[in-house]
């Protein structure tokens, strides 16, 4: 598994730290930029940027995204197809994410999480496998669906 991460000026020092977890939790990842703290900077580019890497490595990768609120990080990445996005409230909020949903893009809302939230929702993000239920897998071809007629 590869983790695409990205971030604009609200959530670049929370990103930094991820960077610094993910190295020493042994993940291999790439850091989709911002590459230096820019208030001038737009969420819009990082999350393209990582949505984007998601999907084309759909099997293979997930996507860590870093705003202020979550949100335009959020909105923009589940433009993409094949991208399953959401902002983690809880640990247990992510694991139902990935288990249930095959959430593949964790959204950091970085002015309203705290550091060691964000440390457990990462863990329960990388850790929690899809589940493959039938009724689960059934839901993901209705999605697929419903981006192929839009």
């Amino acid at each position: 598994m590869i983790i695409y991460l990205g971030s604009d000026h609200r959530g670049f020092a929370l990103k930094e730290k991820i960077s610094k977890w993910l190295f020493e939790w042994e993940y291999k990842f790439e850091d989709m930029g911002a590459d230096h703290l820019d208030t001038e900077d737009n969420y819009t580019i990082y999350a393209e940027r990582v949505a984007s890497m998601v999907v084309r490595d759909k099997d293979k990768a997930r996507g860590i995204l870093l705003c202020g609120s979550g949100v335009g990080v959020d909105v923009v990445a589940n433009k993409f197809d094949g991208v399953r996005a959401s902002i983690g409230k809880s640990v247990e909020q992510v694991k139902a994410g990935r288990n249930d949903d095959d959430m593949n893009v964790l959204v950091i809302a970085a002015d309203y999480t705290k550091e060691e939230e964000v440390k457990e929702m990462l863990k329960a993000f990388l850790e929690t496998e899809f589940s493959g239920k039938t009724r689960f897998k059934k839901r993901l071809q209705d999605i697929e669906k419903i981006e192929a007629n839009n």
